[in-house]
């Protein structure tokens, strides 16, 4: 993820970091990453009617929720979440499916995006594309192009999944706030996984371990500490956006938070926590 390989962060510190070379991935593009991290541990925490929740079929003919991954890595969790929300199995048809949800995932390593899209199981309904997405110039043509074979002007919910540590070790503080003003301009909705403080202090010790250049950024991050809570301040503050609900943590100290654009807060009622009871019927 060059300021987008997304689905992607650093690999777990308690695994051996020579096996991967993750000091060589410096915008997070590991090529093994749900290695490390794998999908399940994310959709446990997301109930899986999520999305109907947001988005309740209107009318006879409903059109289909379109979301957007950004840093898609080798697709296994675009493709995770795709089938968790449906939900689908490997072989199964999903033309029909495919009218309910389409995603758009974008990665800036072009082999993982080849690899994506060799290796997913529903291309009808999942386009891999290889996109900077700080390139500013070249970024608007193909997710304008995407959104317009749907006569729609924004998504209905872009995926940030551990992707914010590396724009903002690339990019600086500016960058990290053009990202998510970028992103919250996109979407109605937006489900960030920021990495935590640690995790950048990892990811610069070990690119200094490999004798790598260094984050050119790093030292000079007045945007640190609490990288959670920064990411829900700059949203809330300065990108007129509302935090709609946390999911909890997940094994590897990472939030996943959902926030809604304020314009759509009268259309799209906030999606409540299950009840006890309701868990005990599931």
């Amino acid at each position: 993820m060059a300021a987008a390989a997304g689905g992607v962060g650093e690999a777990v510190e308690t695994e051996d970091p020579g096996a991967l070379q993750p000091g060589a991935a410096p915008f997070g593009n590991f090529p093994h990453y749900s290695r490390f991290h794998p999908p399940e541990q994310r959709l446990c925490l997301l109930p899986p009617e999520l999305l109907r929740q947001l988005f309740p079929p209107e009318g006879a003919e409903r059109r289909p929720i379109l979301g957007l991954d950004v840093g898609c890595n080798t697709g296994d969790l675009s493709v995770a979440l795709y089938k968790h929300f449906l939900p689908l199995h490997d072989g199964e048809t999903c033309l029909g499916a495919s009218r309910e949800l389409r995603l758009l995932c974008c990665d800036i390593d072009p082999v993982l995006v080849e690899r994506a899209e060799k290796e997913c199981p529903f291309p009808d309904a999942l386009t891999f594309i290889t996109l900077d997405i700080m390139d500013q110039r070249n970024r608007k043509v193909p997710l304008s192009s995407f959104l317009s074979q749907f006569g729609r002007s924004v998504f209905d919910i872009v995926f940030c999944m551990s992707v914010t540590m590396w724009i903002h070790l690339n990019h600086g503080d500016h960058g990290l706030w053009e990202f998510l003003a970028h992103l919250s301009s996109l979407c109605q909705y937006l489900l960030v996984e920021p990495q935590p403080w640690k995790c950048y202090r990892a990811a610069a010790r070990r690119l200094r371990k490999l004798g790598l250049h260094h984050f050119d950024h790093f030292r000079s991050l007045t945007i640190r500490g609490d990288m959670a809570s920064q990411i829900v301040r700059i949203l809330t503050q300065d990108h007129a956006m509302e935090l709609v609900r946390c999911f909890g943590n997940t094994s590897w100290d990472r939030s996943l938070l959902l926030f809604r654009a304020k314009h759509t807060m009268e259309t799209h009622p906030t999606p409540e926590p299950p009840t006890e009871r309701q868990k005990g019927t599931d």
